[in-house]
């Protein structure tokens, strides 16, 4: 087994003992359906899971191609189900139908483009969306040097999300921190300045989100907004921009006007300060994870432990 697909050598912030534990509580590995399951690092990350007893993967996808990935990581064929498929299969659709036909759990993004990989999830004959839910894609991170977990979104669906879009972003992301034990969260929606101005609309819309919140909760939150990054993750820009606000530096969540405004949050963070992450899809049937192909094994393995995290969850609610 690889140094890579060993849970003790991956570097995982003890902010996310919390949902490590759930994932361990399960009764039984989770089935993770891996759509291109030859990328090297969600592989790591997936069998890494495996060793911690929390998930049972599924490799699907190019046979020659995930063999040589398992090569690389050092894996045994034995310890996993590999299931080849031909190249004018659907690697998604593939995964998708066998956890439809009860042969697996969770489905899980490996090397596809994210908009192949969405497209299959998205169409509405496969029935993987919740009814009068809005489908978004919420980042849980931890920056190097910051003691809290923090959750944005939305980073890979919504491109101009409306005000009604963000109302469930909100929804959404408070659901995501609560698989992480974090009650009541605090919300921020970001902008680039913190005070209204009809030239800004997500500014004048943000107001109008924390209004409408005010006379009837979206979530069981504390929602600011229009408020900047630096005032978000700062006390001290608070207080030297005269900012009256007690959450400053002490936000749990960030809810962004744009997909761009997200994507980059994400991926700078990611690039230059070695933030550990999760991603996974919320407002779906069944649990979603969804990673870069260019992170680190840390992200896919944390995925996976959130989507147990949800799948515990997903079979407590009454079904209607």
């Amino acid at each position: 087994m690889s140094s890579l697909s060993n849970p003790k050598n991956l570097n995982i912030p003890k902010n996310y003992s919390f949902i490590q534990e759930r994932a361990r509580s399960m009764p039984r590995p989770l089935r993770v359906a891996i759509a291109g399951a030859d990328s090297e690092n969600i592989l790591a990350g997936a069998m890494a899971a495996q060793e911690e007893g929390f998930v049972e993967p599924i490799l699907i996808g190019n046979y020659k191609k995930i063999k040589t990935t398992m090569e690389t990581l050092g894996i045994s064929e034995k310890n996993c189900d590999l299931q080849p498929i031909s190249g004018d299969t659907n690697v998604v659709q593939y995964a998708i139908e066998m956890i439809r036909s009860g042969n697996a759990d969770c489905l899980m993004r490996g090397n596809t483009q994210t908009r192949d990989f969405l497209l299959p999830v998205l169409n509405k004959a496969n029935h993987l969306i919740q009814e009068d839910r809005l489908l978004t894609h919420v980042v849980t991170y931890n920056v190097p040097g910051e003691e809290r977990l923090m959750a944005i979104s939305d980073v890979t669906l919504l491109v101009k999300p409306s005000i009604d879009n963000r109302k469930q972003v909100i929804r959404n992301i408070v659901e995501e921190l609560e698989l992480f034990g974090i009650k009541r969260p605090k919300i921020a929606l970001l902008s680039l300045i913190e005070k209204p101005a009809f030239h800004m609309r997500d500014t004048v819309e943000a107001q109008t989100i924390v209004m409408d919140h005010q006379e009837e909760p979206i979530a069981d939150c504390d929602l600011v907004g229009p408020i900047t990054y630096d005032l978000i993750m700062s006390k001290e820009a608070a207080r030297l921009k005269h900012y009256d606000c007690p959450f400053c530096g002490e936000f749990d969540g960030i809810v962004v006007p744009s997909l761009l405004a997200g994507n980059i949050i994400v991926k700078v963070l990611e690039t230059h300060t070695q933030t550990t992450s999760c991603g996974i899809l919320v407002g779906s049937k069944i649990p979603i994870a969804i990673t870069g192909r260019s992170e680190r094994p840390e992200q896919a393995y944390l995925s996976l432990a959130a989507c147990c995290s949800q799948y515990l969850r997903m079979k407590k609610k009454p079904k209607k």
